[in-house]
């Protein structure tokens, strides 16, 4: 899968149709980057493990197919299909499929305030 990085001020795809499954490992695509926000989307094999990591960023997990399992400190989450994760900046966290997943992870500088 190649990157695609864009200037445009809209960006439309069909996420299922960019699946692609390694045998082994990960595949990503990174959809659409720009100074504030990047898309990825991340095909991870079955029993493929993430191991424990930070961003510099703040980060969002939305798992679009398959099932498995993120560890944040002293909490599990299970990942599957509807599951969104928002991870602050600079959290240690690992990511285990516990079958072929796909997510969209988001990497960005700031979080909106809720209301």
């Amino acid at each position: 899968m190649t990157n695609s990085i864009t200037n445009s001020p809209s960006f439309v795809t069909q996420l299922r149709e960019q699946i692609e499954y390694p045998s082994a490992g990960v595949i990503s695509k990174v959809l659409l980057k720009d100074n504030a926000c990047q898309y990825t989307l991340f095909c991870l094999a079955v029993n493929t493990d993430i191991s424990e990591h930070t961003s510099t960023r703040n980060a969002t997990i939305n798992v679009i197919e398959g099932k498995g399992l993120l560890t944040l400190p002293g909490e599990n989450i299970a990942l599957k299909p509807g599951i969104f994760v928002f991870m602050p900046a600079n959290v240690l966290h690992a990511l285990k499929a516990e079958e072929n997943m796909t997510f969209l992870l988001t990497l960005s500088e700031k979080v909106a305030e809720s209301n």
